[in-house]
């Protein structure tokens, strides 16, 4: 009897999710580990049920998108503005203080510049999902210490453009002046957006009315809003995820996006489970095996030195000490993009086989612990601090 295996691939998707996200909620864990381990076991390494990995990453990818345009949706302008000054600072900071970090490293193992720098920008990149879904659940995304760190987020999503551009110099590609300068004209065109945004307190939609009662016609009107504008910005080569997120925050802007989230919320939630199952897909377990040592310490300093890079960097900002330091263990784990810098540095010839496994292995594992770190941090640093003296 024929069997259509993209059946088969469901069937097994469906019920490894199941068996993943029961174990999660025991563990009280978030649904983004399971997926992780859903992937491992479903991918290439494990059961073999998935061979084109292409084909799932670049479904990943619109998972991505989906998440960063319900982002946008909950960030307000007048948010954005209080936040800039912490956002742009403290990026920066954190991006430059673990470069210097990594580069003495890279200076006691003797490893070349290009190298130094791929890792160091690897591990400056937090997860915005795991991040957001985390604020979302304890209903922080509004307070002070969740418009920063959102904010922050944000921040690295739109450095990853100047991060992959010094990764071409670094290997040898160069860069294209047009390119750049096509860059330079999106980014000026997305910051005039942003501005008339701001000015703009309530956005009117158009054919809004019109579709009011038309449950098929105002998917498809999202659709557009997330994916037209995110199209917008990749043609002048910056992030998708940029886009979405504008196109988000345009929305929000609107007053009236009940009907976004109660028609695209399914979609969101399914391409966000195949970006991480995506991850979970490039493990390989056998090579984890094998390294596992250097792994676990590079998991461990990872998570260590994001935690209190950025926790001592809000302090520094005028945050509280509790404050910072539940930021700093929120964005602790490297994050979705840093996967893609990963695979330039690869495809450059900056790092090699083993290497590129070790990085993947290092971001996936971190992205799996976070929730757990996050909880961690919690109950022995602020817990402490608010019982001691006061």
């Amino acid at each position: 009897m024929y069997q259509d295996p993209l059946v088969i691939f469901f069937v097994a998707g469906a019920i490894t999710v199941l068996l993943t996200g029961l174990l999660m909620h025991a563990l009280r864990q978030p649904m983004i580990t399971g997926y992780i381990i859903a992937g491992l076991a479903l991918g290439p390494h494990g059961a073999g049920l998935v061979q084109d990995q292409a084909i799932v990453g670049q479904l990943g990818a619109i998972g991505v998108v989906l998440l960063l345009f319900f982002i946008g949706m909950e960030v307000s302008p007048r948010q954005i503005m209080k936040s800039w000054r912490v956002a742009l600072i403290g990026t920066i900071l954190q991006i430059l203080v673990s470069m210097g970090l990594v580069g003495v490293m890279g200076y006691a193992f003797d490893w070349p510049l290009a190298r130094t720098v791929l890792i160091g920008l690897v591990i400056s990149l937090s997860c915005t999902a795991i991040v957001v879904d985390h604020l979302k659940r304890r209903g922080e995304i509004d307070t002070r210490i969740g418009r920063d760190t959102v904010m922050i987020l944000i921040a690295q999503d739109i450095l990853v453009i100047p991060m992959l551009i010094l990764l071409a110099l670094l290997g040898g590609a160069g860069v294209d002046e047009s390119t750049v300068i096509l860059q330079l004209s999106g980014g000026a065109l997305m910051l005039a957006l942003v501005v008339w945004i701001m000015k703009s307190p309530d956005i009117k939609l158009p054919w809004i009315k019109h579709l009011a009662r038309d449950v098929e016609m105002q998917v498809f009107l999202a659709l557009l809003l997330c994916f037209g504008l995110a199209f917008v910005t990749g043609v002048f080569q910056l992030s998708t995820a940029l886009g979405a997120f504008i196109a988000g925050i345009i929305v929000g802007q609107t007053r009236d996006v009940t009907w976004v989230r109660t028609h695209l919320d399914a979609l969101r939630i399914l391409f966000v489970a195949i970006f991480f199952a995506s991850i979970g897909m490039l493990m390989d377990i056998h090579l984890m095996a094998e390294y596992w040592r250097e792994i676990t310490i590079l998991v461990a300093l990872t998570l260590l030195t994001n935690t209190f890079i950025n926790a001592g960097i809000l302090r520094i900002l005028g945050r509280s000490w509790s404050e910072s330091v539940y930021a700093g263990a929120l964005m602790a784990h490297i994050g979705e993009f840093s996967f893609v810098l990963a695979a330039v540095g690869f495809g450059a010839g900056i790092v090699g086989q083993v290497a590129y496994q070790l990085t993947i292995a290092v971001i996936a594992i971190s992205l799996a612990l976070g929730p757990a770190w996050v909880q961690l941090i919690e109950s022995v640093f602020l817990r402490r601090a608010s019982t001691g003296p006061t």
